[in-house]
């Protein structure tokens, strides 16, 4: 059975989209009619610099853009060069782009099954254009082909009066309710719940869906993690077209992984120093096992996607169910105290807290490692 070794959030710089969901902060600041990026390294060279053998095992990688993650005609490639190297791959779309899924769904059967679609259902755009059949018909041509899937909703207050026909789409059309994320306010710093509803109220209107993945969300949003993360080693983000490695999305940069091939990748943990105000993708960093310390009461990444259907089906195949159940700690080595002491001191000194105590504390540690 695959394991999974590291989660690696893939960042595709694409601020482009065709939908205009008012919500979104790229139709809000206009970027929305960006030009496309450029990716200045082909698939073959990202697929070798994300190589088994330099990152230590199968990773699953999520695939997400600012806008339609798969409008950059590249991504086909890149997906399955990935594949191809034997990593699970997620992608994050919101279902309208055809000529990709016809593309896409060409791949190698052997393949498709390690690929995993994330279709965002953005009900009223897809109301507003009248697109409802092709968004729908988009998610039965990958299911068809062998690829799982699911469908999520972003919350938002302006939905609440058509709760019941997204109830009714996604049961004919999907054979389950959609998932429920929960949608935040990225201008502030505490990235609060983007609603006016009381907190209460809010889980109230949107836990009628029985969405795993909005109940845990909502169970652990905006309580600030403090135990020792992993991210930075089991977990990374990654830009996918120029090859910058960070440690987490306000860590610091690790390397870039493009430039030298034959370099070992850096992998360095963020420990208690995380500088986000909370773990906003909780669902997925901590499901996966990023704080090992949380995850008694954590449910596994598979309980945040799947869904079983009304003819018996489930949105997950078999083996994707099975690598999205693991968690990272059993492919992975847990520091021990000392080592986890050996972090604090470098994260103190990273931090530009280069006091006389932390340096000679540090010139001791190191004088110890090389005994």
């Amino acid at each position: 059975m695959d394991r999974i070794k590291r989660f690696i959030d893939c960042f595709v710089p694409v601020s482009t989209c065709n939908l205009r969901c008012h919500y979104c902060y790229v139709t809000q600041s206009g970027e929305a009619d960006n030009k496309l990026p450029e990716f200045h390294y082909s698939a073959k060279h990202i697929a070798q610099a994300l190589s088994k053998q330099r990152l230590g095992g199968i990773c699953c990688m999520n695939f997400c853009g600012a806008g339609e993650t798969l409008l950059p005609p590249e991504m086909p490639d890149i997906i399955k060069e990935l594949l191809l190297e034997g990593h699970y791959i997620m992608t994050v779309t919101n279902g309208t782009a055809k000529s990709r899924f016809d593309e896409i769904t060409t791949f190698p059967k052997d393949i498709l099954e390690r690929l995993f679609f994330k279709f965002s259902f953005q009900y009223l755009e897809l109301k507003r254009l009248n697109i409802f059949e092709e968004f729908f018909g988009n998610i039965e041509k990958v299911k068809k082909a062998g690829c799982s899937f699911s469908v999520e909703l972003t919350p938002c207050d302006e939905e609440i009066p058509y709760i019941e026909d997204i109830k009714k789409l996604c049961l004919e059309n999907t054979g389950a309710l959609c998932h429920i994320t929960v949608a935040r306010d990225n201008t502030k710093y505490e990235l609060p719940i983007l609603t006016n509803l009381p907190k209460e109220e809010y889980k109230k209107v949107w836990g009628q869906f029985n969405s795993e993945m909005f109940d845990y969300k909502i169970s652990v949003f905006g309580l600030k993690q403090t135990d020792f993360c992993y991210a930075g080693d089991w977990t990374c983000v990654l830009n996918i077209a120029d090859g910058v490695l960070m440690q987490c999305y306000k860590g610091k940069k690790l390397q870039n992984i493009y430039s030298n091939l034959d370099s070992p990748i850096n992998f360095e943990p963020i420990g208690k120093h995380c500088l986000e105000s909370h773990c906003y993708n909780a669902h997925a960093f901590l499901t996966f096992g990023a704080i090992p310390t949380a995850d008694k009461n954590t449910p596994s990444y598979a309980d945040m996607r799947n869904r079983s259907c009304r003819d018996g089906g489930q949105w997950l195949t078999p083996k994707m169910k099975k690598f999205m159940s693991g968690k990272l700690q059993q492919s992975n080595r847990q520091l021990k105290k000392f080592d986890i002491y050996k972090n604090r001191l470098l994260s103190h000194i990273c931090a530009g807290q280069k006091k006389k105590e932390y340096r000679d504390r540090y010139k001791k540690l190191k004088e110890l490692f090389a005994l």
